[in-house]
């Protein structure tokens, strides 16, 4: 009997995380890690982490791990040419702006590549494009020399175009087009001024054919594009290379503008509410097809990919059905999942600090009682001491004195006798 590759690959075990992930043996990487493999191990040689691997073989946790020469994800991403990918990269919050060992920017070494969609995308999210182009490695090389160096044309000829116009198409202000800059820069302020005082049509078309809707797409300013939908920009228009404002946001990665703009276009091969997997339909749109710069993606037609996702997307739901099945079989036999172990977690620590609170709360109970009755001594002190001074400030007693010739008594007070002479009257000396 013949053995097949599908066959050997089935039977192939790896040493490490790593080595499964390099080559994309998805079931077995998925069976190291139920066995305990961490995910962000370290590879002792070079350094890499599985995310490293993963976007150097153009598959797809943290985003800025590097390796011994500080190249991040965004490096091998760029340097493959994995526009995708890179984008999902940059969204989940790697930095564009780090470098290398050798001071490589990720611009760099799609530069050196020649992979001119992900220098694009690099150059339109960094800070300036200026100081993208004059960016400086260790060596002192820009990207165009390291594109000359390398024969890289496509870049040259960017970079050439950027230059001359003195402007990027995508980020840099244009004067000659005011509401266009205001609606890259998502300053609405400025453009509901400049189309209300009628300075500019809502379709104003710049010299590449994009309006306001593509440049507020582009950037992903729900704002702005929102405003323009209700004063009646056109939705569905195109620009000269045949992009519409939802296809601008798409090639961005700006998925807010890209569902915005789903809702209010009227194609119904863009509403996943609208289609599902029955209706061949469903399979007509797609965002970014990878590395754009691939030449094996240009070449297949489009009932080619429809059939490709087809398949694909049939693949997916076989293997949830065997996930399924697979979590249904590991409690059966008295696993704990990642989620119930969680699940236990969180309520062990919720009776911990529920614990605590209550001994917090009988320590409070106590405390408040040795209050009160600290409360009531000094209560029983203050009456105690306001009796005595009640007492201090009374009148004594007057002692009583006798005439010695039998006169009646006489109450000695200081500088006054009082005699009391009969009948209830009284004479004062």
């Amino acid at each position: 009997m013949m053995t097949t590759p599908e066959d050997v690959r089935k039977k192939q075990t790896y040493t490490s995380v790593h080595e499964a992930v390099k080559a994309g043996d998805v079931e077995q990487l998925a069976l190291m890690i139920k066995r305990g493999a961490s995910i962000d191990e370290v590879d002792l040689v070079h350094k890499f982490t599985p995310l490293h691997c993963a976007a150097h073989s153009g598959s797809l946790e943290n985003a800025n791990a590097a390796d011994r020469n500080d190249w991040k994800p965004v490096h091998y991403a760029a340097f493959h040419g994995r526009l995708g990918c890179l984008q999902l990269l940059v969204r989940w919050g790697a930095c564009i702006d780090d470098v290398d060992t050798d001071g490589n920017l990720p611009a760099h070494l799609a530069a050196v590549e020649g992979h001119l969609h992900c220098f694009k995308f690099l150059v339109s999210k960094m800070a300036s494009v200026m100081h993208t182009l004059k960016a400086r490695n260790d060596h002192g090389e820009t990207p165009r020399d390291l594109a000359e160096r390398f024969y890289k044309d496509n870049i040259l000829q960017y970079i050439d175009s950027v230059e001359k116009e003195g402007e990027h198409p995508e980020t840099q202000e244009v004067l000659a087009f005011p509401a266009h800059d205001a609606a890259f820069r998502g300053d609405l302020l400025v453009l509901r001024r400049l189309v209300r005082c009628g300075v500019i049509n809502i379709n104003e078309r710049d010299d590449k054919g994009s309006t306001l809707m593509h440049k507020a797409a582009g950037q992903g300013h729900i704002h702005c594009l929102q405003w323009l939908i209700e004063m009646g920009a056109d939705c569905d228009i195109t620009d000269d290379a045949g992009e519409t404002p939802k296809d601008v946001a798409k090639r961005f990665a700006q998925l807010a503008a890209v569902e915005l703009l789903t809702q209010r276009t009227g194609d119904s091969n863009s509403g996943d509410e609208e289609l599902d997997a029955s209706n061949i339909k469903f399979f007509e749109r797609h965002g970014v097809e990878g590395s754009t710069d691939s030449k094996e993606d240009l070449i297949l037609d489009k009932v080619e990919k429809m059939n490709a996702r087809i398949r694909a997307y049939h693949r997916i739901q076989e293997l949830q059905q065997l996930l399924e099945i697979a979590y249904s079989n590991y409690r059966q036999l008295g696993g704990i999942t990642e989620e119930e172990r969680k699940m236990k977690k969180d309520e062990k620590e919720f009776e911990k600090a529920l614990t605590e609170l209550e001994a917090q709360l009988e320590s409070e109970r106590v405390r408040r009682e040795k209050l009160e009755s600290q409360l009531d001594a000094c209560r029983a002190e203050i009456g105690r001491l306001r009796e005595s001074r009640e007492r201090a400030h009374s009148p004594a007693a007057l002692p009583l004195v006798s005439g010695t010739d039998g006169s009646p008594a006489v109450w000695v007070s200081g500088l006054a006798k009082i005699v009391r002479c009969g009948a209830g009257k009284y004479w004062r000396t």
